[in-house]
């Protein structure tokens, strides 16, 4: 089994892993960071989303080992000295969850969607960069209205 090591949330991490091992497995598995969860397998979903080298990508359908040396940050990395992340925050305060599942790839997502087109958001971008995360508890009006805020304050 080849060992990988990479950065998650900061600090340095390392491991065997088979070379068909998922990097959600290898989170969720190995480091035992249950924050990004597994909804579809399928890269359909989005809750597994996790920002490799800055930018999001659906841990589901990515292998550990294609990620050798990489940063990685997952929902449990974005508080800084205990405050949470803004768009988490924004999560929170515009009531933009319900059971939850789908919340940290939603909100890793809208970082990623923040920090490529800017804090200017419209509706109608933000409901269509978020195409690939599904939530099935809500109406998404309060997810936008969450991305808003979050990006108003990042």
């Amino acid at each position: 089994m080849p060992a990988i090591s990479m950065k998650v949330n900061g600090e340095a991490v390392c491991g065997d892993v088979e070379g068909r091992t998922l990097l959600v497995e290898f989170i969720r598995e190995k480091l035992g960071l249950t924050g990004t969860h597994v909804g579809c397998d399928t890269s359909q979903c989005g809750a597994c989303v996790v920002l490799v080298d800055g930018k999001a990508v659906k841990s589901c359908t990515a292998l550990a080992a294609a990620h050798d040396g990489a940063d990685v940050t997952t929902v449990e990395g974005l508080a800084r000295d205990g405050k949470m992340h803004p768009m988490q925050e924004a999560f929170k305060d515009n009531h933009g969850l319900q059971c939850g599942f789908c919340t940290p790839g939603m909100v890793i997502a809208s970082i990623d969607m923040v920090n490529r087109l800017g804090k200017n958001l419209s509706e109608e971008t933000i409901r269509h960069e978020l195409e690939g995360n599904i939530c099935r508890c809500t109406g998404y009006h309060n997810i936008v209205a969450a991305v808003k805020a979050g990006a108003a304050n990042m």
